[in-house]
């Protein structure tokens, strides 16, 4: 015990490293996500990080063993990924004592958690967005009515698609609002107390909403719905507008005033890095596990699995005459995958069907028009958010699954 205590910190960048190798394949899985934000989150981390005297070692910690726990039990790689950083910033904390607020809490909206929160709550954003639209231009232009995010504009239906309505674009404010933050304290030479801190980032989120509001107005103005050359510029041309500008002005009213702490004396904390290294360790196991979604687990007996075939790990379909049902990973939402797919939805709402509530949706693609019922499911209960349903799974580790029957019409 003597001698690691004698030389911990070389104890500390072995097990680090040993741990970023065990770890390399979800490593290549984040590539395909939020890789380059998490990345810029970390370079934020290292330039913009100041001595201070809270003892943030104690709470990372227990960030750390949450986002591990839900790792391990839902086996949800990219939040993993974000564990891994986590641990990374509680290294460096360990040998300077500088820690970066903005940084972190810009490295937090690129978790998974914060996905799927964004993700269900655009939906209604969208909705919303699409309602104002109409309410904005119907008495400047002939437009009949809208639904959902469809307008009817002479007699022609014009569709915003939901995959693509310049929400994307939300994390990359955000990443900028970090930066220009960050430039801030460089150039005043103090720093931002957390409340300017989260005021800027609700600033910015609302900056966000009204810039996809005018992208919407403009691109349906355009008749540009579809995405091409002008689609884009459209979207790049309202966020430096109506967010980047705004931004820049805003910023001049909400100055650092905050002097950086001196050099304490206080000791980082050797046994919650280590004890942080254990948790990572035991989850990076799991991770090297295949995950078994046991789709067809006690599944109704209504459906015929017999002439149903997968179409991969994580999507089992039933064909029959003028009905699909497919039984899915609860991850594959199905508005995101028909969209993906070219699929046009023109209702999405939830309905009531024998006494459980399941989402309805009307959608159209090449003339071919579909309606969709589906749901999560855990054992015999129905779930309309996914939310809902992983924590069931989170709470009682019981297998759930997504249920899809589209009928074609």
């Amino acid at each position: 015990m003597k001698f690691i205590l004698e030389n911990k910190k070389a104890l500390v960048i072995l097990i680090l490293a040993i741990l970023m190798i065990v770890n390399y394949e979800v490593f290549f899985f984040a590539l395909e996500n939020d890789f380059l934000g998490v990345l810029l989150s970390m370079v934020l981390f290292f330039a913009g990080g100041r001595v201070t005297r809270l003892k943030v070692h104690y709470p990372l910690l227990l960030l750390l063993v949450l986002f591990e726990f839900v790792s391990y039990r839902l086996h949800t790689k990219s939040l993993h990924f974000i564990s891994l950083c986590v641990v990374i910033c509680l290294v460096y904390y360990f040998f300077t004592k500088r820690f970066s607020f903005i940084a972190f809490i810009c490295l937090l909206l690129f978790s998974s958690l914060f996905n799927k929160f964004f993700e269900h709550l655009s939906a209604e954003i969208k909705q919303s967005l699409c309602k104002g639209v109409y309410l904005t231009l119907r008495n400047i232009i002939n437009i009949d009515k809208a639904e959902g995010v469809n307008f009817f504009i002479n007699g022609a239906k014009v569709t915003i698609d939901t995959a693509c309505m310049g929400l994307s674009m939300f994390k990359t404010g955000l990443l900028a609002a970090a930066v220009l933050l960050t430039m801030e304290e460089k150039k005043n030479g103090s720093y931002y107390r957390i409340s300017q801190i989260l005021l800027f980032c609700f600033l910015v989120i609302l900056l966000n909403v009204i810039s996809n509001f005018f992208r919407i107005i403009t691109l349906v103005l355009l008749d540009c719905t579809q995405e091409n050359f002008l689609h884009h510029t459209v979207g790049l041309i309202c966020f430096v507008l109506y967010q980047i500008i705004p931004m820049l002005f805003l910023i001049r009213f909400i100055k650092p005033k905050q002097e950086q702490s001196k050099e304490s004396g206080h000791s980082t904390g050797f046994y919650p890095v280590l004890a942080a290294f254990i948790v990572v360790f035991i989850t990076s196991m799991e991770m090297k596990n295949e995950q078994n979604f046991n789709l067809l687990y006690r599944i109704n007996p209504k459906y015929d699995i017999k002439n149903g075939k997968w179409v991969n790990a994580e999507v089992f379909k039933i064909a029959a005459p003028q009905k699909l049902t497919y039984i899915k990973a609860p991850s594959h939402k199905p508005l995101i995958c028909w969209t993906g797919d070219g699929y046009k939805i023109s209702e999405s709402e939830i309905v009531e069907v024998n006494d459980s509530k399941v989402w309805f949706n009307k959608m159209e693609k090449n003339n071919q028009y579909y309606k969709s019922y589906w749901w999560y499911e855990c054992g015999d209960k129905k779930y309309t958010s996914f939310i809902s349903v992983m924590l069931q799974k989170l709470i009682y580790n019981r297998p759930v699954r997504l249920i899809n029957e589209v009928e074609i019409e």
